[in-house]
């Protein structure tokens, strides 16, 4: 007989062990992690420590396992409702937060500036404290920073951040478990940002030194990430050994490179820019030339929608491009994120090697 966890637990169930007990044994615990986020908000990845971003990526592979390639159905969120509120369009973050949470055994209420009084009739305070005596938690895609970290003050349940301007939280946790699929771990990896200082970079700068990834930005200049966030990559480097490069070259940045990434150099808003900004990022697009600079092994990642003058269909849709198994891994970090803010249900996975 093939020997393994549930195996394992089955074996000496016989014996008069508890299955908890015995699983906690087996594939470990949260607690072993010092990990607790039960209560939490999610508003960046700076707030979250190694260890709880590992977790976090634990639980998505533990999800994806049991629920996609185990045809398991674990209503965590059974009796509990989502508030979504969400003052820019989406099709990945919406769908992957609404499928996941109802796949769940959840209630999701997707609401926009339309749907609600937000900012029009009815303030946010007002609003964060209405919906926490109705939701368990508010996932929101806003414009403005501010308004999540004001939310998260007034509110008395978890705050979600799916987009703001200065961070994308959920999009680079899907990075982190696409590239954990495919290279088997993350410490050593080398991403290069070739692109806008946006949001989704940003997220990646409070957060991949943490997992023991180098980082290589290439960013025109004007369009340099935040001062303060780059402050703050300083300081994470340093304290976890890895490599920070800023240049504006961006076969300087793809130099040796094991992931390429890149994104809209046009965002919502940003519209009446687009203009300045396509003059600007001349030479930016990821070719199967920038891919020449890379290492071997190299990757390519976009959180999308995508535009060809961003990367070309050679690179975009080559056997190197992991956009769409990207795409998919939104629903189970967001997955991920949600059971591990709202319970206490730990992974049955063995935990993986990061």
């Amino acid at each position: 007989m093939l020997f393994n966890g549930r195996n394992f637990v089955s074996i000496a169930k016989l014996a008069g062990a508890s299955k908890q007990l015995l699983q906690q044994f087996w594939y470990g615990t949260s607690a072993q992690m010092n990990v607790h986020m039960k209560g939490r908000d999610l508003l960046t990845l700076q707030n979250y420590t190694a260890d709880e971003l590992k977790y976090l990526l634990w639980m998505a592979s533990d999800l994806k396992q049991r629920i996609k390639h185990e045809g398991e159905y674990l209503p965590l969120m059974q009796g509990k409702s989502l508030a979504m509120i969400f003052e820019k369009r989406s099709t990945r973050t919406r769908l992957s937060a609404e499928t996941g949470f109802a796949l769940l055994g959840g209630h999701p209420s997707f609401l926009t500036t339309q749907d609600i009084h937000l900012g029009t009739n009815e303030n946010l305070t007002d609003t964060a404290r209405v919906l926490s005596s109705m939701t368990n938690a508010i996932l929101a895609r806003v414009y403005d920073h501010n308004d999540l970290d004001l939310m998260a003050k007034e509110a008395t349940i978890p705050i979600i951040n799916g987009l703001s301007d200065l961070y994308h939280p959920l999009q680079i946790l899907a990075d982190y478990l696409t590239l954990q699929e495919h290279f088997g771990g993350l410490k050593g990896l080398t991403i290069a940002w070739i692109g806008d200082g946006n949001n989704v970079l940003q997220s990646f700068m409070t957060s991949a030194a943490k997992l023991g990834m180098h980082l290589r930005i290439a960013t025109p200049r004007g369009f340099e990430p935040d001062l303060r966030i780059t402050k703050i990559t300083e300081q994470n480097s340093k304290e976890y050994g890895t490599k920070l490069l800023l240049t504006t070259d961006p076969l300087e940045a793809a130099d040796g490179a094991n992931v390429l990434v890149t994104d809209t150099w046009i965002s919502m808003g940003q519209e009446e820019e687009k203009k300045e900004r396509l003059k600007a990022f001349q030479g930016y697009q990821i070719t199967m030339q920038t891919a020449k600079s890379a290492a071997s092994n190299w990757t390519f990642l976009h959180c999308l929608p995508r535009k060809p003058e961003e990367v070309d269909d050679e690179v975009f849709y080559s056997p190197r491009s992991l956009v769409f198994q990207e795409a998919e891994n939104r629903k189970w970090t967001i997955m991920a994120v949600m059971v591990s803010l709202l319970t206490d249900y730990s992974p049955q996975l063995r935990k993986p090697t990061f």
